[in-house]
C-alpha cells in the first residue's frame, strides 16, 4: 500500500507541473505575482543568507588554518580552501537546505492555507488555473535564486578574509593570493547548475505538498514539514547526481 501511496505522489507531482504549465493567467495578473513572490521568497531572505554566509565562511577559514600544523604549508591555503568549499558546497547546497526552511515553509503553509479556507476551489470555480496562478510565479521568483547564491560566495569569502586576517591566521595578501590561485571558472557553473536545479525543487515541493494537502490548520503544519524534509532530501540526492556528471 505505501508503494501504490508513493506512485500516487509522484504521479499528482508531475500531473501539477502539467497544469502548472498550461492555461496561463493574465500576463499583467501574473507579472505582480512575480514580483510579489520574488519580494517574499528572494529579498525576503537576503538577510538571513548574508548572516549565515559571513560567519559560516569564518568558520571554514578558522578550521582551515587551524588544521594546518605543517609550518612548511603555505598559509595561502586559508584562503584557497575557503574559496572552494564556500564556491563547491556551502554557498549551493547549504544556503537551499535553509531556503527549504524558510521559503519552502512559507510556501507550503501559504498555499496549504488557501486550501483549508477553500480559496482555490473559489479560484477553480472562477475558471482560473489555480497552479498556474499560484506555482508559475514562485517557480519564475525562484530562478532569482542565483543571484542570491551569488551574493551568498562573496560573502562566504570575505567573512574568511576577515576572520583570517584578524585572527592572526594569514595577512590580507597571503589570504587573497590563495583565493585567486588555480581559479577554475567551471567549479562557478557547476554551482551555478546546481541553484538552478536547487530553485525548480524549492518552488515546486513546497508548492505541491501545499496544493494537495487535505485536513485543517493542524495539517498545514505536518504539511510544513513534510515540505521541509522531502525538499532537503531532494537537494541532497540531486546534489550528489549533478556533482557525480559534472565533476566526475
Amino acid at each position: 500500500m505505501r508503494i501504490i501511496r508513493y506512485v500516487e505522489d509522484v504521479g499528482s507531482y508531475f500531473y501539477m507541473l502539467k497544469r502548472t504549465f498550461s492555461s496561463f493567467t493574465k500576463g499583467s495578473v501574473l507579472r505582480e505575482l512575480i514580483f510579489k513572490e520574488i519580494e517574499d521568497l528572494i529579498l525576503g531572505s537576503f538577510y538571513i543568507v548574508a548572516f549565515i554566509s559571513f560567519f559560516v565562511g569564518s568558520v571554514v577559514a578558522i578550521q582551515t588554518a587551524l588544521n594546518m600544523d605543517n609550518p612548511l604549508i603555505p598559509k595561502t591555503l586559508v584562503g584557497f580552501a575557503t574559496r572552494q568549499s564556500v564556491i563547491l558546497e556551502f554557498a549551493p547546497t547549504f544556503i537551499a537546505i535553509i531556503m527549504a526552511g524558510k521559503a519552502g515553509s512559507f510556501i507550503t503553509s501559504s498555499i496549504g492555507s488557501m486550501r483549508v479556507t477553500e480559496q482555490i476551489d473559489a479560484l477553480e470555480v472562477m475558471g482560473v488555473n489555480s497552479l498556474n496562478y499560484l506555482v508559475f510565479p514562485k517557480i519564475v521568483a525562484m530562478l532569482f535564486l542565483p543571484a542570491l547564491i551569488a551574493i551568498s560566495m562573496f560573502l562566504g569569502i570575505v567573512g574568511g578574509g576577515v576572520a583570517s586576517v584578524y585572527g592572526g591566521f594569514a595577512t590580507a595578501t597571503e589570504y587573497i593570493n590563495g583565493v585567486q590561485e588555480d581559479f577554475n571558472t567551471w567549479h562557478l557553473t557547476y554551482a551555478f547548475i546546481k541553484t538552478f536545479i536547487f530553485a525548480f525543487i524549492l518552488a515546486t515541493v513546497p508548492s505541491w505538498q501545499g496544493y494537495y494537502m487535505k485536513g485543517g490548520a493542524l495539517e498545514v503544519g505536518k504539511a510544513s514539514t513534510n515540505s521541509f524534509v522531502w525538499t532537503s532530501v531532494l537537494i541532497i540526492a540531486s546534489n550528489y547526481v549533478t556533482t557525480q556528471l559534472l565533476l566526475s
